[in-house]
């Protein structure tokens, strides 16, 4: 049709006639409606007994609009005509039971590039699947929370607390009896990576298998939860849950200098045990809150930059569409991080599972949209969308990014350069030439505007700023957002009031028009009546200690995802964080107190044939040691662990720009002995062990990492610089603190898995160590002991850090 109208605005120029042709029909009729009628309309017309994806194909307008996937076609554009590669089986496959032949598929593609000519007029009707929302109230998630009393069990000995008689019953109901408790050097271990991410050091272990005080656990426990290594390791956790990064990842790559602030901000919370409550309310709404000082207010800014962190496009050119995609990504965080839903698959059409309409998601899409969002990065390197940081000073204010400011000064100084060398020329000749004069006249003109320009003083620009952050603030005119069709920016429906969830409001929701909305939402989300943010975010305190949610699918508490195994536990823990004032802390303590935290990781034969996954938790879940923990681990017991607060980030001084464009990649390699977590996380660009060892992907919402076990794991433990380098330093360590072999070999034991070697591991690594300078050709000093070798010592060394025991908790 665009054709046709540009022929015609020719034909008005010309003063010739012009008349559209008759589509052709014919190809349609004899090639394309047969197959329609005879392999598509039982699943997909106005006639189906189950309408299929909500794609009705016998109209013209139904054809094109498609279904939920998207357009089935758009006329002469294969690409994007989605029943094509449904045809071919490559995304979706129809019809199901079979594909159609080439010559079949070759004509649907023909047909399409000729402009798709249809001659069926009727109008589609929409048909969408009605979402009850009482009735999808009565699931289990959105439930209120139950008055939840611990059960009555037979074995009255066994349990220590009200979490043990929970767990109890539910094995007594399947007649599976738990394993003994595990040794005392076992779970001294796995307390210390549980709250710290460390390994207990020789001298910590001897004296917790020492101490008889029924109180031991509980003092260290307490001790720990103290300990300012706890923030780092479960402000690392929370990380994971909201995507955090250093760049923008995607198309281009660009740097996020000041995300380390957020960092910060989250590992102090832990530390500090800020309520979770306040702790979400002060991450979506921590601008709208009110501050007794410029210290409490800049926090609660820097809490705001969760909106800020995850991926863009900064390549789109469709303003809109940047827009609101960002929008769907803050929506994606906030409701999968705090509720575990998965509200923004309502983007383009009625959530598919779950009771969760589009309306719902435009009325979060309302308040997200009303707000600004300062994520800073400059406008160079092909960026299309820049954008402002925040700065902190006596009164907040946007600030340029990167060096866009000192290159128009740049820009400038050289346009003045240029101005000044061309009057100098007409000067001479102005004297003779008139025309010369008045072009002097107006270079000199320009050149006064020019030096006003350099001389003034420059934009202020995020590096020229004492205290620069990532963070958001309520948009000058808070607004309601429209539907998007099928969730395209430009294709506007209805607007819809900015509200929230509906299957978890049962009161009228009222925001003001002079806000966004998001300290609304917040308070919502923590109001007592609002069973799953207690819910989502006790599952995932007890998943970091037993290596599997209550609820497997952390992430998902919908329709999608897995049932809880402890229902009763689950509303009891998730009420007891609640009434505790939403102390993770005492949380924590309480868990770990339990007698099921105690239990060894060994099998039993009854039990394993009962419940294979140990849902019920009859025993302690064996978990590998996550990437950090494991690089953290090596660094501690070679002795080269850097245990002061990282400052900063490498990516601030690096600074803003592209990846793979201003920035070389290998910029980003750094070798630090500070913890992991203040390693620096690009995307796209995470550092090689991290990678190695299943860290998430930094652009997803990780509620449980994955494990896998892949060669280039046992190549980087055998080759990789780093471990040798640990190796080393551990040698080294083993001959300075230790005087005989046998004590060496004793303490290397001690420092790696917490236990003393057996006397045959010991006589095995005596024999190793004789052994090895005849192996490798070592030369040895005159006189030297045999023993005495650095490279055996090493070597030893690195079986131990290289071994399963030290990688795995048991």
């Amino acid at each position: 049709m665009e054709f046709c109208y540009r022929m015609c605005a020719v034909s008005l120029l010309c003063g010739a006639t012009c008349t559209a042709a008759e589509p052709d029909y014919r190809f349609f009729e004899q090639k394309i409606r047969p197959v329609l009628v005879n392999k598509c309309y039982k699943c997909h017309s106005a006639q189906s007994k189950d309408l299929q994806g909500g794609l009705l194909l016998d109209t013209r307008e139904g054809i094109r609009r498609g279904g939920e996937s998207g357009h089935a076609v758009v006329p002469g554009n294969l690409k994007d005509s989605l029943i094509v590669g449904a045809l071919k089986f490559e995304d979706l496959e129809m019809p199901p039971d079979e594909q159609l032949p080439a010559s079949v598929i070759a004509d649907f593609e023909k047909w399409i590039l000729q402009g798709a000519p249809d001659p069926r007029d009727g109008k589609s009707v929409t048909i969408r699947r009605k979402i009850d929302i009482e009735a999808g109230r009565k699931f289990w998630s959105f439930q209120p929370l139950r008055d939840e009393q611990p059960p009555t069990v037979k074995d009255r000995t066994w349990p220590l607390n009200a979490v043990d008689r929970f767990v109890l019953a539910r094995l007594e109901s399947q007649k599976l009896t738990p394993v003994a408790d595990c040794d005392p050097g076992t779970l001294v271990r796995r307390v210390y990576f549980d709250l710290v991410g460390l390994p207990p050091t020789p001298g910590q272990v001897r004296d917790f298998v020492a101490d008889p005080s029924p109180d031991a656990l509980r003092s260290l426990v307490d001790r720990l939860l103290d300990s300012p290594q706890f923030g780092e390791r479960w402000g690392r956790h929370w990380l994971d849950a909201v995507r955090y990064a250093e760049s923008t990842g995607m198309e281009r790559n660009y740097t996020y200098p000041y995300a380390w602030r957020y960092r910060d901000y989250v590992i102090a919370a832990f530390n500090d045990d800020m309520p979770f409550d306040q702790f979400l309310i002060e991450q979506l709404a921590g601008d709208l809150l009110p501050a007794a000082n410029r210290d409490q207010r800049d926090r609660q800014l820097i809490a705001t930059a969760l909106l800020t962190l995850g991926p863009k496009s900064l390549n789109e050119t469709n303003r809109e569409r940047f827009t609101m995609d960002v929008v769907d990504e803050q929506i994606d965080v906030t409701t999968r991080a705090f509720l575990g839903l998965t509200a923004s698959c309502a983007r383009c059409h009625d959530h598919k599972f779950d009771p969760i309409p589009s309306r719902d998601y435009y009325a979060l899409a309302g308040i997200f949209r009303s707000t600004r969002t300062f994520y800073g990065t400059s406008k160079q390197n092909g960026n299309r969308q820049p954008g402002q940081l925040l700065n902190l000073g006596q009164k907040i204010q946007p600030i340029s990014t990167g060096n866009a400011g000192q290159g128009n000064l740049k820009k400038f100084q050289k346009q003045l350069r240029s101005a000044r060398k061309r009057a100098a020329q007409l000067k001479k000749q102005a004297e003779q030439n008139p025309a010369a004069g008045n072009r002097l006249k107006k270079i000199r003109q320009q050149i006064a505007r020019l030096e006003k320009r350099v001389a003034a003083p420059a934009p202020q620009t995020a590096s020229q700023s004492q205290h620069p952050i990532m963070a958001v603030l309520d948009a000058n005119n808070p607004a309601d957002t429209a539907i998007r069709i099928r969730g395209e920016a430009n294709a506007k429906g209805p607007v819809i009031d900015r509200g929230f969830l509906s299957v978890l409001t049962r009161d009228e929701v009222e925001i003001p028009d002079s806000v966004s909305g998001r300290l609304e939402l917040a308070r919502w989300m923590t109001d007592e009546q609002n069973p799953l943010t207690a819910r989502v975010a006790a599952n995932r305190f007890w998943q970091h200690l037993f290596g599997r949610g209550l609820v497997g699918s952390v992430n998902n508490f919908g329709l999608n995802g897995d049932r809880p195994t402890h229902p009763r536990l689950l509303d009891y823990l998730a009420r007891q964080l609640r009434e505790n004032g939403w102390s993770v802390k005492r949380f924590l303590r309480s868990v770990m107190l339990s007698r099921v935290y105690r239990l060894s990781s060994s099998d039993q034969k009854h039990n394993l044939s009962v419940d294979p996954e140990n849902r019920l938790l009859w025993r302690m879940n064996q978990r590998r040691l996550e990437c950090e923990a494991l690089r953290d681990a090596m660094l501690a017991v070679s002795g080269q662990l850097d245990r002061t607060p990282g400052h900063q980030s490498l990516v601030m001084q690096i600074g803003d720009g592209a990846v793979g464009r201003s920035i070389q990649p290998e910029r980003f390699v750094v070798s630090s002995r500070k913890r992991s977590v203040y390693l620096p996380i690009v995307r796209g660009e995470v550092p090689e062990m991290l990678r190695l060892f299943d860290f998430p992907e930094p652009s997803n919402i990780a509620g449980q990492r994955e494990e896998t076990t892949v060669p280039a794991q046992a190549l980087f433990m055998l080759n990789s610089p780093f471990v040798l380098q640990q190796s080393q330093h551990m040698a080294r360590r083993l001959l300075s603190e230790a005087t005989t072999d046998t004590e060496r070999v004793a303490r290397g034991f001690q420092l790696a898995f917490s236990r003393a070697p057996s006397p045959a591991e010991s006589r095995m690594v005596l024999e190793f160590l004789r052994d090895f300078p005849a192996a490798t050709g070592e030369q040895r000093p005159t006189g030297g002991s045999r023993t005495d070798s650095e490279p055996a010592w090493a070597g030893f060394c690195q079986m131990l850090l290289a071994a399963a025991e030290f990688r795995y908790l048991n």
